[in-house]
């Protein structure tokens, strides 16, 4: 089964089982801190591709979920590594809250696009390829990370050595509203900027008050005012918090900062920028600053092998009659890791999804068979055509 037309008509055969599996695992509580979660949805996962005849390994990931290892060997030719995630922006109890739901156009629920119907979708398109003879792909691995949403800090050199072995990789983030696939990404990072003061009664006894707010106040327009949509940097301060009551000088505080940029040019100059205005000493010398993190996620670049691959997607999606379009996005993702490492990469390869980490995102239903098709093409080429 070569065709990507008979593809998708096969595929649209297994949709009950997909709409099944995507109930099933959205209604799963598995935020990135709820480890419990996130391994009921690779335990899921991991049935699935063990059944599948997929050679399966967990690795536990301390104070998160495991991270899943699926490989099956198919002999000489191109080596695939496919890229998800179990982990969810959603914390525990957002199933009670919002649960799943279909109304027959669009699939709801916490994680339904981010991205688990991306990866059911995936799972169901590799099963029905491996019942074919795949030519020219050797080896198909499949990771399934515990902790995408938080950055992957615990899986990253895990991706990168996966990465390393492979010759091409595909992403399962969602695929955006009018059938856009991510071709590139800039760089995502953070900063966590802390402040320790001295508390205090801010009426008698004023004065011997050293405000950990007031040290770090300051530096928010200071740091947002770096952004600049030309250059294609941005900081933002999405969270700020500190104090413990109106009438205490405060002697504990800190903000969390947002980072983007288009490029690592811009990348270093950012963080250099933010890092010499988190670091100017404060006006109260009790005041005492640390400042962590960094750029996280590497700008993922629009290289010559992802641009085949993005070619290949538009022939697939032109010959079952799907649109295939390009778009670089400002979020990161895990397939950033192998992008920068000069692996040809793909992303945004899930069904088309709408407003994404909102309590409004929501998958086309119809979307799921064609973007199948689409991905199970993606598959084939790479082995036919040596990308």
């Amino acid at each position: 089964m070569t065709d990507p037309r008979a593809l998708a008509a096969a595929l649209a055969a297994e949709q009950p089982s997909m709409l099944a599996m995507i109930e099933r695992v959205v209604s799963i509580d598995s935020g990135t801190y709820h480890a419990p979660g996130v391994n009921a949805v690779i335990d899921a996962f991991a049935d699935f591709l063990g059944n599948a005849g997929f050679t399966v390994t967990r690795t536990p990931l301390p104070g998160r979920g495991d991270q899943l290892t699926a490989r099956r060997m198919l002999g000489c030719g191109r080596r695939l590594l496919v890229l998800g995630h179990a982990d969810t922006v959603w914390p525990a109890g957002t199933v009670t809250r919002w649960p799943f739901g279909s109304d027959g156009t669009f699939l709801t629920g916490p994680g339904i696009g981010d991205m688990k119907s991306c990866v059911v979708m995936a799972l169901h398109a590799l099963r029905l390829l491996l019942r074919c003879r795949l030519a020219g792909i050797g080896a198909i691995t499949v990771l399934i990370v515990p902790d995408e949403e938080i950055g992957s800090p615990g899986s990253r050199d895990w991706i990168e050595r996966e990465a390393r072995q492979a010759d091409a990789c595909l992403t399962l983030e969602p695929c955006r509203p009018e059938g856009r696939v991510v071709v590139g990404r800039g760089a995502v990072g953070a900063l966590y900027v802390r402040a320790t003061g001295v508390t205090a009664h801010v009426g008698a006894a004023r004065a011997l008050g050293a405000s950990a707010i007031a040290a770090l106040a300051p530096m928010v327009p200071a740091l947002e005012a770096l952004s600049d949509p030309a250059r294609g940097v941005g900081a933002s301060v999405g969270i700020f918090r500190g104090g413990t009551a109106r009438q205490v000088t405060p002697d504990a505080a800190e903000f969390h900062l947002d980072l983007r940029a288009a490029d690592q040019a811009g990348a270093d100059w950012l963080l250099t920028e933010v890092r010499r205005i988190a670091r100017t000493p404060p006006t109260d010398p009790r005041v005492r600053i640390t400042v962590e993190g960094g750029f996280y996620r590497p700008p993922f670049p629009t290289g010559p092998g992802t641009q085949a691959l993005f070619a290949l997607a538009q022939r697939v999606g032109a010959a079952i009659g799907t649109p295939v379009l390009g778009v670089v996005s400002p979020g990161g993702s895990d397939g950033s890791f192998a992008a920068a490492l000069g692996v040809p990469t793909l992303d945004g390869l899930g069904p088309i999804c709408h407003e994404t980490c909102s309590r409004r995102e929501r998958v086309e239903a119809d979307s799921l068979v064609p973007r199948g098709a689409l991905f199970a093409g993606l598959v084939l080429g790479i082995g036919t055509e040596g990308i």
